[in-house]
């Protein structure tokens, strides 16, 4: 049979109330060691680490672009007229004097022909003016002539006259009336002197009208020849011939094909003389002066080059710089090459520099990893920047020479003040 034990009961129930008070403290101890505890690090894999240093850190500010001609001709039609002959096609040499296209303007072969004919018309005009001028000259002088020989015959007859007169042998009356008559004949003798001194003086006149008429005449020859002679179209300059057909058209020039006065009929230009146009970032644009050194990559050779125009506006987040080349092209140099370009801003002397992070900006603060213990693990600090270059920017405060940085993008990881690295 059973026996009741009731103190073993007892001694149970005290022994779990022991072990309960005891653990009491444990479990506390547990539970604020857990609540202390960082959450775990991230692993960084592929992470991408620089150092940081100390001396002359070259700035540059770097864009894409494309070679152009400096020498470039579009080539106009003055009058409108019809395409009969292509002469020349796209990527041919051509010289100042090539013909490129042929057109035809019957209306304008018909204006120099018609301004021919009226030129030689008033040409002959103006000998016609001239003989006739020449012979009321003649006239003139020979009615002058015939009033000096009218006044020398009075004029003797009346010192005649005058001479018998003392002499009693000449009534006063006829002396008087040889005398007037003279004077008269003086009078006309001057009149005719007068006339044709002033013929000189119209006819001068007359012949700078006719003269003027011609040489207008003339001048509208020269013009229509000029127009027949445009119809030619020809290249202008030495280079290569790049495109027939205005700049907007998707298709060349053909034959038969209507153009209006002042339509773009070609483009020339000199290969043997290019330039490059950089795009630059407007923001990194701003420290960029004339006469800068500057790199041109052509993926086939690098040119050495200088700054000679910067672009006052922006476009598109971007300003346009000129570098006109100082070396010679290496092959394969052609207009509209995509090419990189690199200008030199400036040497900075004794500076603390590291790679440039991404998506840093100068004269900012931001916070980078430092790479610490032996490079297992990178801690985030705060970094205040100054001046950038293309891959490298000053460091004013945050870091020491010797501190290794991450330089690959770490935005993933914001929340995070330590990160490990692989």
């Amino acid at each position: 049979m059973d026996i009741a034990r009731p103190d073993q009961a007892r001694k149970r129930r005290r022994r779990r109330i022991r072990y309960s008070v005891a653990g009491l403290p444990v479990l506390a101890l547990i539970t604020i060691g857990l609540s202390r505890l960082q959450p775990a690090a991230p692993l960084v894999e592929n992470a991408w680490p620089d150092t940081v240093k100390r001396g002359e850190m070259l700035r540059q500010v770097r864009g894409n672009g494309t070679l152009v001609p400096e020498e470039i001709l579009w080539i106009p039609t003055l009058t409108a007229g019809r395409v009969e002959n292509i002469l020349v096609l796209p990527g041919a040499a051509v010289k100042a004097d090539s013909v490129l296209v042929e057109l035809s303007n019957p209306e304008v072969e018909q204006a120099a022909f018609d301004a021919e004919w009226q030129r030689k018309a008033a040409e002959a005009e103006l000998a016609n003016l001239r003989v006739q001028l020449d012979t009321a000259r003649l006239n003139l002088q020979a009615a002058v002539a015939s009033a000096e020989a009218n006044y020398s015959s009075a004029k003797l007859e009346f010192e005649v006259n005058e001479e018998l007169a003392k002499a009693g042998l000449v009534p006063a009356l006829t002396l008087k009336q040889s005398k007037a008559k003279a004077e008269e004949l003086a009078k006309l003798l001057e009149i005719e002197r007068e006339r044709l001194r002033i013929s000189a003086d119209a006819a001068r006149a007359q012949l700078a009208v006719q003269e003027a008429k011609v040489e207008q005449l003339r001048a509208q020859v020269q013009l229509r020849r000029r127009q027949v002679e445009a119809l030619k179209i020809r290249a202008g300059i030495d280079g290569v011939l790049q495109k027939l057909g205005d700049a907007a058209a998707t298709t060349t020039l053909q034959v038969g094909q209507q153009l209006a006065a002042g339509a773009t009929v070609a483009r020339v230009a000199n290969p043997a003389k290019l330039k490059a146009e950089i795009k630059i970032a407007e923001t990194q644009a701003k420290d960029i002066t004339f006469d800068q050194k500057a790199y041109v990559d052509t993926r086939n050779g690098v040119i050495p080059g200088h700054v000679i125009r910067i672009d006052p506006s922006a476009q598109n987040g971007t300003r346009t710089v000129d570098v006109a080349l100082d070396g010679p092209l290496p092959k394969g140099a052609v207009p509209d090459l995509s090419v990189d370009g690199t200008v030199e801003l400036e040497r900075l002397e004794d500076v603390m520099y590291v790679g440039r992070p991404v998506q840093s900006q100068s004269e900012s603060t931001i916070s980078l990893f430092k790479v610490v213990d032996g490079g297992k693990e990178a801690v985030r600090v705060p970094v205040k920047l100054g001046r950038t270059s293309v891959s490298t920017i000053e460091v004013i405060e945050g870091l020491q020479v010797g501190d290794r940085v991450i330089l690959t993008d770490m935005s993933m990881y914001e929340a995070y003040a330590r990160v490990r690295l692989k």
